[in-house]
């Protein structure tokens, strides 16, 4: 009978522990499904993969259902046995079964450290120039792509990609992402001109005094941030950061920088006779991505470490050969006990003799893909097509799906982004000119200086910058204006990701644009229905550096040597000492091809024998009328116009002008509601006699073509020609009269 009672509760202990695997098993793959929080692979660092897991769970079910079997077996033999006679089995599992249950429901591993979902992670990136910019935009979609938490980017950069990035993050309003930027000027030479901080380290690597930058991250970060992940930009992420979050929980208590072996035999010195690395622990360590225990580097007493290091080291080696990598693995070198060993999937690095292949060979998750190599995306790999298309994912991946809500998760207040939203809010959407309302209010991302751009500091006080604006269809222009013009190009293009890419391989291929440094192009991406015209103005506009600009469209090529005449008309005219507008006359072709007019001269025949029109004298001559076309034929000064409603011209004036009113989009009344404030701020407006510009024939546009089909389209353009005069108006007074008056006399 005492067997008896043994086997049932034997039974009902082996079916408890079966409840509490299979709701164990349920809540794990729950959670993992839902994305509460991230728990660290068990037992083997980082190595086994959620797969892993679940088979090695079911397992362990399963032998706990065989035993069950064998338990209810037994169970009935007892009991058609009665009290006599107890089986072998009864006293041995006796004696082992709590030991045998104890292991089957134990697990080797410690307690893993959980990432809450809200949890705030910190992000250190290095980032300087132009093309480091837009690396870096590519790297921080594939971190917005997969993350589950908010996000604190730190930011250590130069003047251009401070200027950019903040640009950047400021239209692009990714909700429960904060940004700080830190000056890499004042951390190259320090605080104290006597003790620089790496400007004496002399550095052969391609990324120059930045790339040593991470050495000054303790002191460079705020003293109250305790722990940073650091990446390169040439870094592509493939899961959540959080997941690599989640491994500072494994350092132990002496441990301060995570990091993945490099993979390749730099530090081996056996790639060429008499190579010579630097000091490094076997094949040394890359630090494409870095984890850095603050707080304990900062008890440590880093900044004297690494620099008592680097001067030792440097009296025989001389430079660093890759940046701050070097002076790293030298620190490590001498402290092993320093570095936790990231698994290589943390940094699968894509260099020249890379030996990265052993790693995703091995390994089927792969997280964070280094293009380590100066050839980038072109280095030779046999399955670098592979890696490419990640990274071309994310290149051309649409950055205004990124916009994502952390439902759950408190955000800090932001003024702009809530400004925004109370006036979405506020619109009606039973207006007839909804639509329009809404793209005014749309947020455009912005990447300002898309392409390398050098101009000078001090420019000439005369000088002058062309502004334009274009889309995707009018980049064929972008040669012939070069060729026309030498003088300094600011252009705002409105793209999607993917064009931005393509225009970027048209650029760099084109000999014409490759070789002008003085261009500079402004991105703005995408969105709504409408093509947002004075926006895409007003961004050209705001980013110019000389003190006049020449306001004209992508169409238009202006004559030979406009850039000097306008200089010198500046000059002669007294521009700075009064407000005026100079006009420069605009001309049309009908032909595709032109044999452009050298002179003043030549553009009179061509304009008597036909092959020249005055711009839209036969669709929209009150457009241009004002400008006198038969008085500019004769004239040898300049000479003064009034304004006339609906009048259009494409002028020079200071770069402190008016901005472009951006309630108008699409077509219609973007210029003339320009000119109109010019007139309105008591410009004069002056037609220049030696001056023009031609346009170029091209396919209607889209938004003409539904200017011309929908009554609902002009009808709201009607409206907001009203809305306009009202707010000119409340701005000028009576003044603003005349516009309204001539308005209506119309």
């Amino acid at each position: 009978m005492l067997r008896s009672w043994r086997v049932k509760l034997k039974l009902l202990l082996a079916t408890v522990t079966l409840a509490i695997l299979l709701s164990w098993l349920y809540l794990f793959v729950g959670s993992l499904e839902y994305g509460r929080f991230l728990l660290l692979p068990p037992c083997l660092g980082e190595q086994p993969s959620r797969d892993v897991e679940r088979e090695a769970l079911a397992s362990r079910v399963r032998r706990v259902e065989e035993e069950n079997q064998q338990l209810r077996l037994q169970l009935s033999q007892a009991q058609t046995e009665g009290g006599d006679g107890s089986p072998q089995w009864g006293a041995s599992a006796e004696d082992g079964d709590p030991a045998g249950g104890e292991r089957s429901n134990r697990t080797a591993c410690p307690k893993q450290r959980m990432v809450h979902k809200c949890e705030l992670l910190h992000v250190a990136i290095v980032c300087a120039g132009h093309n480091a910019s837009r690396d870096v935009v590519t790297l921080v979609k594939s971190i917005l792509f997969h993350r589950k938490n908010p996000l604190h980017f730190h930011f250590i950069t130069d003047s251009v990609a401070h200027q950019i990035l903040q640009t950047l993050f400021q239209s692009w309003m990714v909700p429960s992402v904060h940004v700080s930027f830190y000056n890499a000027d004042d951390l190259k030479a320090g605080a104290c001109p006597h003790f620089p901080e790496v400007s004496w380290i002399p550095n052969k690597h391609y990324s120059g005094i930045y790339g040593l930058m991470k050495l000054t991250l303790t002191k460079a970060l705020p003293s109250n941030l305790s722990k940073v992940i650091v990446l390169d930009t040439d870094i592509t992420f493939a899961t959540d950061i959080a997941e690599l979050w989640a491994v500072f929980g494994k350092f132990s208590d002496k441990q301060v920088i995570g990091l993945v072996e490099n993979q390749s035999d730099w530090y081996l010195g056996n790639l060429w006779k008499n190579h010579k690395p630097w000091p490094a622990l076997g094949r040394g360590f890359n630090t494409g991505v870095i984890l850095l225990l603050l707080d304990r580097l900062r008890r440590l007493g880093w900044e004297q470490m690494w620099r008592l290091t680097a001067e030792r080291e440097l009296m025989s080696m001389l430079s660093t050969s890759l940046a701050d990598q070097d002076i790293f693995n030298a620190v490590i070198k001498q402290d092993p006990t320093l570095v936790y060993r990231l698994p290589c999937f943390w940094n699968v690095q894509l260099s020249d003799h890379t030996r990265s292949e052993q790693c995703y060979t091995e390994v089927s998750d792969l997280k964070v893909i280094h293009w380590n190599s100066p050839k980038k995306l072109r280095v030779k790999n046999k399955h670098v097509e592979f890696f490419r298309n990640l990274y071309l994912t994310f290149l051309e991946y649409d950055g205004n799906l990124l916009r994502r809500e952390l439902f759950g998760c408190a955000s800090l207040p932001s003024p702009p982004s809530d400004q925004l939203q109370q006036a979405l809010e506020e619109l009606d959407e039973d207006d007839p000119c909804y639509d329009f309302r809404r793209q005014h209010l749309t947020q455009h991302r912005v990447h300002l200086f898309f392409l390398q751009y050098e101009f000078l500091a001090l420019p000439n006080p005369t000088d002058v910058t062309l502004v334009a604006q274009l889309s995707m269809d009018r980049l064929q222009m972008l040669e012939a204006i070069c060729k026309h013009w030498a003088g300094p190009i600011s252009l705002a293009l409105y793209m999607s990701d993917a064009e931005a890419q393509q225009f970027l391989r048209y650029a760099q291929a084109s000999e014409v644009l490759s070789a002008r440094r003085n261009v500079a192009y402004h991105i703005v991406y995408k969105e709504g229905q409408f093509y947002p015209i004075n926006l895409l103005r007003n961004v050209a506009l705001a980013n110019t550096q000389t003190p006049y600009v020449f306001l004209t469209d992508i169409d238009f090529l202006p004559m030979y040597g406009l850039y000097d005449y306008l200089r010198n008309s500046i000059q002669q005219l007294e521009l700075p000492q009064r407000k005026a507008a100079l006009i420069v006359p605009a001309f049309e072709t009908l032909h595709y091809r032109l044999t452009f007019p050298k002179s003043k001269a030549e553009l009179l025949s061509m304009l008597d024998m036909g092959s020249l029109y005055t711009f839209r004298y036969h669709v929209w001559p009150k457009g241009h009328a004002p400008t006198d076309y038969a008085k500019w034929r004769t004239a040898t000064v300049p000479y003064r116009v009034a304004w006339q409603p609906d009048f259009e011209p494409y002028v020079v004036v200071r770069r402190d002008c008016p901005k472009y009113d951006q309630r108008f989009v699409g077509f219609g009344w973007n210029k003339v509601s320009h000119i109109m404030e010019l007139d309105a701020q008591e410009y004069e407006l002056l037609v220049l006699p030696n001056a023009f510009m031609i346009h170029m024939p091209h396919a209607p546009s889209f938004d003409i073509s539904k200017f011309r089909l929908s009554a609902g389209y002009r009808g709201c353009l009607q409206t907001l020609r009203e809305e306009f005069h009202q707010d000119l108006s409340r701005r000028y007074g009576a003044a603003a009269l005349k516009y309204l008056t001539a308005e209506r006399s119309l």
